[in-house]
């Protein structure tokens, strides 16, 4: 029998037998959705933590007093022991590293923004030296941003969001205009180009006033984050971590041998971070796909020693008409792993369409790779054979006249 036929014969099988094709389905396509929208999600999250990260530069990094990521309890006690980065670091940083192109610093915390009897709520208040626009990576649509002039002198300048513009201000030329921070008078000088969302949260809900000017407002007992930048390539980024490590360790006291009381981070840290997070969460969710996988195989298998059972006479005259073992098992292996592609067929878009409805309703970012809806197809026409060998096996190994004898 030729493949052609065989697959024609499997697909009639299939056809005829509608609503229990269908019922078979149901599994796999639960699988395969499952594998491909936590594949699709997965991706998603990579490709935009890699370009976001990105965005500040490979040649970043970053000095703090506590790591941005803490898995336990102990770690934040630990860290919460530490001194706090001073203003003071942030300027020995900035005139001792000689490796580093730029230096900035960065505090920040949110708060209300009042402009003209409306309010914005939980709006980010970001104290800026005059370099973390470059350093943020932010470029400005309006106006300009800050000046050494607006650090040195404390001023009450501000640079705002879209968000701020088109939910607070309002029609007009947003520069000029008045906001009170916490009540503080703030004339904005630029706009920030537009972020967009994470997650559904908006990041561009934020204001930047000079640093200088947000710690005569705060105070001066809030760890601050220094930002360095190193041009020249992996080479000069080593040394000038290594500088700033130097006069980091100099300043806090630390002995030869101690372990450092401060943080250093880069993109690749934030980055190999995310990928094991998000690599644990996707085992987990394959895990229960793969559950649902092999519910459908099961089911599919029980389904395919019903067909046996039913066709045994067909199978007979078939063998008593010449049909060899193999011609037999590659029908019915032909026809449950068709049926589990169909359910695979199926699986990959419902599991595309959950992923960019999620998308669109929750603004989680995905990315649908071509090589998951492949592999979605090849898992499920591998579980429809795997389930389906025994079957087949079954059959092929039917004596004819024991067939024949069966049904009459």
């Amino acid at each position: 029998m030729s493949l052609t036929e065989a697959f024609k014969l499997a697909f009639q099988s299939l056809w005829g037998n509608k609503l229990r094709s269908i019922l078979t389905l149901i599994g796999v396509v639960m699988g395969v959705a499952s594998v491909i929208m936590v594949l699709t999600l997965v991706q998603g999250a990579k490709k935009y933590i890699s370009t976001k990260l990105s965005g500040y530069g490979a040649d970043v990094f970053t000095v703090t007093r506590m790591s941005s990521v803490i898995f336990s309890a102990e770690e934040y006690f630990k860290y919460q022991k530490r001194k706090i980065v001073r203003i003071e670091d942030y300027e020995a940083v900035r005139e001792g590293c000689t490796e580093c192109s730029e230096v900035g610093a960065l505090l920040n915390k949110y708060t209300k923004v009042v402009y003209n009897g409306h309010s914005s709520d939980n709006t980010g208040v970001r104290g800026y030296s005059w370099t973390m626009m470059s350093l943020n990576n932010i470029d400005i649509a309006e106006g300009r941003g800050f000046t050494p002039a607006d650090d040195e002198h404390a001023t009450h300048n501000a640079i705002v969001g879209s968000d701020i513009v088109d939910n607070l201000l309002g029609g007009g030329d947003p520069l000029g205009k008045e906001i009170r921070v916490d009540g503080i008078p703030y004339s904005i000088i630029g706009v920030g180009d537009r972020q967009g969302k994470t997650l559904g949260q908006s990041q561009d809900n934020w204001v930047a006033v000079p640093l200088t000017a947000y710690q005569h407002t705060y105070g001066y007992n809030d760890s601050v984050d220094i930002y360095a930048r190193a041009t020249g390539g992996p080479e000069a980024m080593e040394r000038a971590k290594d500088q700033v490590r130097v006069i980091m360790r100099t300043r806090r006291h630390n002995v030869p041998g101690q372990p450092e009381d401060f943080e250093m981070e880069t993109n690749d840290t934030f980055l190999d971070i995310a990928n094991q997070l998000l690599g644990v969460f996707a085992w987990v969710v394959l895990g229960l796909g793969s559950i649902a996988l092999v519910v459908g195989g099961v089911v599919i298998m029980n389904i395919m020693l019903v067909s046996v059972t039913e066709r045994t006479r067909e199978i007979g005259v078939r063998k008593a008409l010449g049909a060899k073992q193999r011609d037999v098992l590659m029908q019915f292996l032909i026809e449950s792993a068709s049926l589990s592609m169909v359910g695979g067929f199926f699986g990959v878009m419902g599991g595309v369409v959950v992923g960019k409805l999620i998308t669109i309703f929750v603004g989680f970012p995905t990315d649908v790779p071509l090589w998951a809806i492949f592999l979605g197809l090849i898992l499920a026409g591998g579980v429809g054979i795997f389930f389906g060998v025994y079957p087949a096996s079954k059959a092929a190994k039917l004596d004819p006249v024991v067939a024949l004898r069966a049904e009459m």
